[in-house]
Order: structure tokens, then sequence, then C-alpha cells
């Protein structure tokens, strides 16, 4: 082996997700001659159930990046090429076939983990390069002293990914869920004003510059910018268009496969019950307005997932899966209760852990935490795993209710829709009630009529007389 091989090390696509075989890579942080440290996070990449950045575990000079930013690469791919010793990079050669591919380093040395967005660099004093814009210069951390990075190597006129000229301009200030908004937002964050602290665009600087503007308040349009290789997308349709073809990928493409795994796998059962939650809604007011209470999110979801916990109790066997290897029925005597999340991304179902032996607290912060990781696109792959049941609020956008589709290995699926004021038969009398509509989806192979019946009957009757909770206790 030469010294200039020697001197070559590289970075594959590592498993970010517990099994994942690829993954896409949203963008690039580092462009060839650009010096890197280890622990520096160098891209950031989309897998089927999150966003997660990659650090690259040496130090260097960038010598070539293999793939463009929108590319899909399978697992153990290199992806960039760093030059580690000797004098600085070499010249960049033409690109072998992956599976020709030197196989100087591995990618991730023992006890290195991707680092999921948001969550930052464990066990490593991660520095990443200092990006601002070219007016001013705010820090988006304050950054460790560093000693005089050495000269690059010279590059190429034109650094390349594949054949495809890559930017090398700086880009604001923003983290990784705040350029996703943007991206589906159409907004331009190199146009967005930044009121963050050290120049960082917030998620309403973003809403703020995509809010319609007047003539008078609409800022000159920017300079363009050379850009990477755009992932395969649809264009913006022409007026005279009559389709639109959208790639799918990432999370939408995982929710696809599941789905229709899972409807053509477990054979579904759908039933439905119409209750009067009056005294639940009553209760949630008096609840927020506790004392004792103060700092809980308490809300209508809140008691569903707590009716729906009281019933599983009370009916341990609709707590199951099935494994078909061994044609077994396993009960589970946790509950891992999955809320359906929507998100920019597509539809994610994260997990309580052990929700069973949560207090009504300690279930509202649960529900709090998960609800808002998933809106900032933080969700982690393990919060995704080992769901044995869940819960999806269709009610929100106003629909009475639906047939969900069961979480792949789950057992059952229970859809609540919107609380609305009807004229209900109360006492004898007809009065206006506060009605909702409750839909439990189950695998028939798990859950026969009547198991299924009891639990559905049970969340009816807890949110009917809320004081079910203490006395069915």
């Amino acid at each position: 082996m030469t010294e200039s091989a020697q001197a070559v090390r590289e970075f594959k696509m590592p498993d970010v997700g517990e099994g994942l075989t690829e993954a896409e890579i949203l963008k690039w942080y580092v462009q060839p001659g650009d010096t890197v440290t280890d622990g520096q996070v160098v891209c950031e990449v989309e897998t089927a159930k999150a966003a997660v950045e990659l650090p690259i575990p040496f130090d260097g000079t960038v010598r070539e990046l293999r793939f463009a930013e929108g590319t899909t690469v399978d697992v153990g791919q290199v992806i960039i090429s760093v030059a580690t010793g000797g004098g600085g990079a070499p010249a960049p050669e033409p690109e072998a076939a992956p599976a020709e591919a030197p196989e100087a380093e591995s990618a991730e040395p023992k006890g290195r983990q991707p680092v999921l967005v948001g969550y930052g660099v464990s066990e490593s004093s991660t520095k990443r390069r200092a990006r601002r814009p070219a007016n001013e210069a705010p820090a988006e951390q304050a950054p460790a002293p560093e000693a005089p990075a050495p000269a690059p190597a010279p590059a190429p006129a034109a650094p390349v990914a594949n054949g495809t000229p890559v930017s090398g301009a700086d880009r604001p200030l923003a983290k990784p869920p705040v350029r996703k908004l943007a991206k589906d937002l159409g907004v331009d964050l190199a146009t967005v004003v930044p009121t963050g602290e050290g120049g960082v665009v917030t998620r309403e600087d973003v809403h703020a510059a995509a809010a319609p503007q007047t003539p008078a308040e609409a800022a000159p349009a920017p300079a363009p910018q050379p850009q990477a290789a755009p992932a395969p997308q649809a264009a913006a349709p022409a007026p005279d268009a009559r389709e639109t073809r959208v790639p799918v990928k990432g999370v939408r493409k995982a929710t696809a496969q599941a789905m229709v795994g899972s409807a053509f796998t477990a054979p579904h059962v759908t039933e439905f019950v119409t209750v009067d939650v009056t005294r639940t809604m009553k209760l949630v007011e008096k609840m927020k307005a506790d004392k004792d209470l103060a700092g809980v999110r308490i809300n209508p979801l809140l008691m569903v997932a707590r009716a729906l916990l009281v019933a599983i109790r009370r009916h341990p066997d609709v707590n199951a899966a099935w494994d078909e290897a061994n044609q077994e029925i396993v009960r589970k005597h946790y509950v891992n209760l999955g809320i359906a999340a929507a998100t920019p991304r597509g539809l994610i179902v994260p997990n309580i852990k052990d929700a069973q032996a949560k207090t009504l607290p300690e279930l509202a912060a649960a529900l709090g935490e998960l609800v808002s990781t998933a809106r900032e696109g933080r969700t982690s792959p393990a919060d995704m795993q080992g769901g044995t049941v869940t819960i999806t609020n269709v009610g929100v956008f106003g629909v009475d209710t639906g047939t969900p589709i069961l979480n792949p290995g789950e057992s059952a699926i229970l859809a609540f829709g919107a609380v609305k004021w009807q004229p209900w038969v109360h006492k004898g009398k007809v009065k206006p009630r506060q009605v909702t509509t409750l839909a439990l989806s189950f695998d028939h192979r798990l859950v026969d009529g009547e198991l299924g019946s009891k639990v559905l009957a049970d969340v009816a009757a807890v949110l009917e007389q809320p004081k079910r909770l203490l006395t069915w206790t």
C-alpha cells in the first residue's frame, strides 16, 4: 500500500436506526479542502425513523464527498474520504465502485454512536466549524479555542460529489428541525432575519418569513447561490399541470410499507362506540384549575390514555403480540403506549415506556414530552420501538372517528374522535351534552370480538363516569 493510500481514511454510512439499510443525505456541513476534527458533525442524514447528524471519528482534511445532497445511500457505503497524514490531501482520484472502495478504517470506532438531532454528541468534545453570514459573525455556540487549522491541500476548482458540483457557501445558523420547517414552507433561510441568541434562526423567524408580505414589506430577492445536487423531488408544477409526482422516501416510505404489511398480515376488526364525556370534560377543567396540578398538562387525550390503561389492566389479554415464526401469542405484562403524531416528515408513533406504572402527573409529563419532541423532529428510533397498543387522536382535526390500521406488531389501536355538543338523552330528558365516538381496531388473531368489545366498553365507561378511575383500580 502506498503512502498516499495510507494517509486516506474513509467514513462509511453507519446503521443509525437499529437495522435500517439506507439513509438519505440531507445536508453536507463540510466541503473538500475543509479541516475536520474527531467528533465534528459533517452531515445530516434522514432515515425512515429520524433525522440524524453524523460525527466524523478522526482528524484530517476532507478529500472527497462521495455523494451529493439528496442521495439515498446504503449502509456500509463510503460517503466521505479524509486525508489524515502527510502533507495534506492528495489530488482527487476517479471514484471507485462501492464494492472496490478501500477499507482503510472502520466507519465507527467501538463505543461511538450516531447522534440524534437535538441531543448533541455524547462522550466527545465536538467542535463544529463556525458558519457565519457574510455581513456578521455570530457564533452558534461559544466554541472551544482551537489551534490554527493546517493549510488545506490544493483542491479542484469545482469540488464534486459523484461528478456533480457541490456548494461551498456558508449557511445561516439554524437547527435541523428549523431547516426542515423552512424547506417545507418554501422559505430561503438566507433571507430570514434571525432573532435567536447568537444569530440563530428560530421557528418563529421562519413562520414570520413565510407570512404573506405587502409589496412595500417584501425584501429584494437574494442573489442566486450555487447549490449542491438537489434531491429528486417534484418540480414546481406549471399553471396548467394536471399531475405532480412526489418521491416517496424517509418516514413516509417506511410508514407506507409498514401499513401495507400490517393491513395484509393482521386481520383487522374495528368496533365503535359513541359516549357522553361531559363529566370527563368537566373534570379536565377542574384539574386545570387545581393548584396541586400546576404545571401539569391536563387535556382530554390524557384522560383517554388513562381510561385505556385501566381497560387493559382489567383485560390484560388484549395487550399481546403475534409471533409468526413460533406460532405463539406473546402476552405483555407492560404497556408501551404509542401516540400517533403527525409531523412535517410524516406520521410517526413514539411510545411511552411502561405507561401502566405511571401516576397521572407522570403520564401527563411523558405525553407532553412525547408530543413536543415529535413536533421538533427529535424523536429517537428507540422511542418508536416496542410499542404494544396505540392511541390516534383524530379529533384534533375535527374528525368524528375512523378505522385505524394497527401499528405493526401491536394488538390494538384506539381512535379518539372530536368532542362535540350534541342532543343526548340524559336522565330521561334530551339535553345538550359533550359527546365523542371511539373506534377500536384490533388483531383478530389475538383479540376475539368479546375481548375487544369489553375493552372498548370499559374505555367508554371510564370516560362517561371518570370516578371509575378510582373504583376500578
